[in-house]
């Protein structure tokens, strides 16, 4: 096998965040429904998905989560199935997608995991190549950007493993778009802690036991709405690449 079809995959978005920065501007709806040249933000996000391959998708959904739910029952997008599994309390990323996947219908023996409030273009195909090493444990999309202050970086070496993660800081270097493969073993033994954050707690936590994290990076348009001064510009972000996403 040459390659890794992302058509085999299912999807997890987590979409469960308060949307703190965000609550005076969407006071009722939570901020991956922020509406987004015409549809939520999320809908956009599962219209890149379908277009991807993916056929199929579960959306972790904590605050408002009746929002999403109720969204997704009478809206149908091509090619892909959704369901929401939400959460009865806070859990935090990482808590959130070992709730979500416990829940789902069937095992994944890759789970593609996705931030609900946040995208990039990248070839999901492509970046899933590493994971034809077995030893592979996950994949990280990232991004170089010029100003890391708002994200934090992550460090690499030369032949893309993972090595540690910097806190936020300005300058150029390369963030975590939001994007990752997660073997289903990887998933099934998180720290049952709540809540407990895949960024901050996860992925350093792994590295420094000695698993295996490819970084793959993009140089693809990257957007995350979870600012008042970003959710603005997602109106011309998807309008201008709206080759990537499924229609109508």
């Amino acid at each position: 096998m040459s390659h890794v079809d992302v058509r085999t995959m299912k999807a997890i978005i987590l979409a469960g965040g308060f949307g703190t920065r965000l609550r005076t501007v969407l006071p009722d709806i939570p901020k991956p429904m922020a509406p987004v040249a015409g549809r939520p933000f999320l809908e956009w996000i599962l219209r890149y998905l379908s277009k991807q391959g993916l056929a199929r998708a579960i959306i972790s959904a904590g605050y408002l989560s009746a929002v999403v739910e109720q969204h997704f029952a009478r809206v149908a997008i091509p090619g892909i199935s959704i369901s929401c599994i939400p959460e009865t309390k806070p859990l935090g990323t990482a808590r959130a997608l070992a709730h979500a996947a416990k829940g789902a219908s069937e095992r994944a023996p890759v789970w593609l995991v996705m931030n609900g409030d946040s995208l990039v273009f990248a070839d999901l195909n492509k970046a899933a190549v590493s994971l034809l090493d077995p030893t592979v444990d996950g994949v990280i999309i990232g991004r170089t950007v010029a100003d890391t202050s708002r994200y934090g970086s992550i460090l690499a070496g030369d032949d893309a493993t993972v090595l540690g993660f910097e806190e936020k800081r300005s300058g150029q270097g390369v963030i975590n778009a939001g994007i990752y493969f997660l073997r289903d073993r990887l998933v099934r033994e998180l720290p049952d802690k709540r809540p407990l954050s895949i960024e901050r707690e996860v992925f350093p936590g792994l590295t420094r036991q000695g698993a295996c994290l490819k970084l793959h990076l993009t140089d693809t348009p990257f957007l995350d709405i979870g600012t008042p001064e970003s959710l603005p510009q997602g109106e011309g972000f998807i309008r201008q690449n709206i080759g990537h996403f499924i229609g109508p």
